[in-house]
């Protein structure tokens, strides 16, 4: 499995990065699948530069604040209007219940048919798993303010060099504070993709909305996560503050997430 960051900067894009956004690639044995974990404000012109948008086979959003979501409108535009017609179906887009009329509310449709032409969206049950090709995405209720929001754990099994089955894990925390639900999608994960928007010190009022890298590690020490990539942080917050503030409470591997960069899982 592959992950490439397409956008990491938290709450709105920056100077170097659109905001969230992830594409995954694996092969299952016939041919590679591309799925978008969020699709963030600015995401979907950055995106391009890894895929044609017909060849995304899936979409997964976390939560529904626009940093995560809203580029949906633009792909809901190369979907209908692209001259000599789109080459696919409808792309598939799990997320919460009020995704279908959010995004056609931001675009000013009437909410039926809204973008259900373009996309077939399912909602997200919590804890049941999906499958798309290789594949499997287990959503998992966090601590966001808003109506639903989820981490994602995704597994893809894949065979070594010896042909035998070997099961890769990657989680993806979308905006949360600690919480149980956080550190039971990255239990024993691969690679754990963690937001860290907060810095000990200077947002300690605010809770339920954000970690600071400090959280982040404790999350990724208790779920036994053998890597952290630290994600979503704002252009107000320090990486370097967040990466020494996880590295204490986390033996692993720290590093932060930067775009255009690619990670084997």
């Amino acid at each position: 499995m592959k992950l490439t960051i397409v956008g990491c900067t938290g709450s709105f894009p920056g100077p170097g990065s659109p905001a969230s956004c992830y594409l995954l690639t694996a092969n299952d044995g016939e041919r590679t699948w591309k799925v978008v974990m969020d699709l963030g404000s600015g995401a979907l012109g950055a995106i391009q530069r890894y895929t044609d948008l017909e060849d995304i086979d899936a979409i997964f959003l976390t939560h529904l604040h626009p940093d995560h979501c809203m580029d949906l409108c633009g792909l809901h535009v190369a979907v209908r209007w692209k001259p000599g017609g789109w080459g696919r179906g409808r792309i598939p887009v799990w997320g919460p219940a009020a995704t279908a009329d959010r995004m056609a509310t931001a675009y000013g449709l009437e909410l039926d048919p809204g973008m259900h032409e373009e996309f077939d969206f399912t909602n997200w049950a919590e804890r049941e798993a999906v499958t798309v090709g290789p594949f499997t995405v287990t959503p998992f209720a966090v601590n966001h303010p808003v109506e639903e929001a989820y981490a994602l754990r995704v597994e893809v099994v894949e065979p070594d060099k010896d042909g035998a089955p070997v099961s890769r894990v990657l989680t993806y925390s979308g905006d949360t504070d600690s919480c149980a639900g956080l550190e039971e999608a990255a239990k024993d994960a691969d690679l754990f993709l963690c937001e860290a928007a907060f810095e000990e010190g200077r947002d300690d009022g605010i809770k339920d909305v954000h970690l600071t890298g400090k959280r982040a590690g404790e999350a990724a020490a208790a779920a036994g996560a053998r890597r952290l990539l630290l994600t979503h942080i704002p252009v107000w917050t320090s990486q370097t503050t967040v990466m020494a503030e996880a590295r204490p409470v986390f033996g692993g591997d720290v590093a932060v997430a930067v775009a255009g960069v690619h990670y084997t899982i």
